[in-house]
């Protein structure tokens, strides 16, 4: 197969906070939403934490983990122990990465589009994921989407995809 386009999808606030004891650090209907929508069909690719931090195996999705722990197993996921065995066994032509930090930084020199949700806020948080490199990535499309005044962790938020230039 051919190098399959690799995308990332990640929420990062304001201040780099991509997440929280494990979770993330807001809760935002729509981008899950829009999550669902971007990785329905796909294969994932994550670490072991990402994984963990799931609320199950998201239905219609291939679960893969790259991980270090020789002994670790779970049920639906798919282990593997290198981004090289990572994208052979996705073996698709589109593949999500979807965390967490070290994930990410590892795919970052390798992906074609990143699809992001930046959390316009600032939110403690023990996971960070810096601004990606202006002279690298290029905004092709945003939507903004307002606060939800009703929901003190409903933060106004946009969707941005940034290519690789």
């Amino acid at each position: 197969m051919n190098h399959p386009e690799i995308f990332m999808v990640l929420a990062r606030a304001t201040n780099g906070v991509i997440g929280a004891n494990g979770t993330l650090p807001w809760h935002l209907p729509q981008d899950l939403r829009h999550f669902k929508a971007l990785t329905q069909g796909r294969p994932m690719i994550m670490g072991r934490k990402t994984f963990d931090s799931l609320p199950g195996l998201l239905p219609g999705r291939r679960h893969i983990v790259l991980t270090r722990n020789e002994d670790w197993a779970e049920d639906g996921a798919e282990v593997v122990r290198s981004m090289e065995e990572a994208i052979a066994t996705a073996n698709a032509p589109h593949v999500a990465v979807i965390g967490g930090a070290e994930i990410f930084t590892l795919f970052l020199p390798h992906a074609d589009r990143i699809e992001l949700t930046e959390v316009h806020a600032d939110v403690p948080g023990d996971t960070h994921m810096p601004p990606f490199d202006p002279e690298v990535w290029q905004e092709s499309a945003r939507t903004d989407h307002p606060a939800d005044p009703e929901h003190r962790d409903r933060p106004a938020f946009s969707f941005v995809t940034l290519v690789r230039r």
